[in-house]
């Protein structure tokens, strides 16, 4: 399973569009607090309709709580900045991996991308002059390929009963 780590999101419809497609594809959302709006918050769930009871999802007070979770945990972490120049392809991305985003107005802080400088990923944009995508938009973008990598690693039905 794959984890998305939204890091203090601010738009309801963004985090409902994540959580939908965590749903989709049986990902682990995690939000960390303070978020911009509440979780009971009408665009929020209008944005993931009827598929918060399929997501699996926490939140996290604060990113020096979840980040000694990580810790704890042994982790693999991929941060997604529009401050380097490493695409995320580049990354050869595992299973329980956790794909951090950050605040769709400020994105990542800049110490949390300075002390993980060999774990920050960006999705190249063709046109210097956007500043970015849409928060949802990259997530599925990196999500869809972390999944695609998982799967070609994965035997196949056929071989496994060879």
């Amino acid at each position: 399973m794959l984890n998305i780590v939204l890091v203090e999101p601010e738009i309801p419809p963004n985090t409902g569009n994540i959580a939908r497609l965590c749903a989709a594809t049986n990902s682990r959302l995690h939000l960390i607090e303070p978020l911009g709006f509440t979780l009971d918050e009408k665009q929020l769930k209008r944005a993931g309709m009827d598929y918060w009871n399929l997501v699996n999802w926490r939140t996290w007070p604060d990113w020096a709580t979840f980040a000694a979770y990580l810790t704890v945990s042994g982790a693999r972490q991929w941060l997604f900045t529009t401050k380097t120049d490493r695409p995320y392809t580049d990354a050869d991305f595992q299973d329980n991996d956790y794909l951090i985003f950050g605040r769709e107005t400020k994105g990542l802080p800049e110490n949390l991308l300075t002390t993980s400088a060999p774990r920050c990923l960006t999705i190249p944009m063709a046109n210097p002059a956007a500043r970015s995508l849409n928060l949802a938009t990259s997530v599925a973008i990196v999500l869809y390929e972390a999944i695609r990598q998982l799967s070609c690693r994965a035997p196949s039905a056929a071989a496994s009963h060879q």
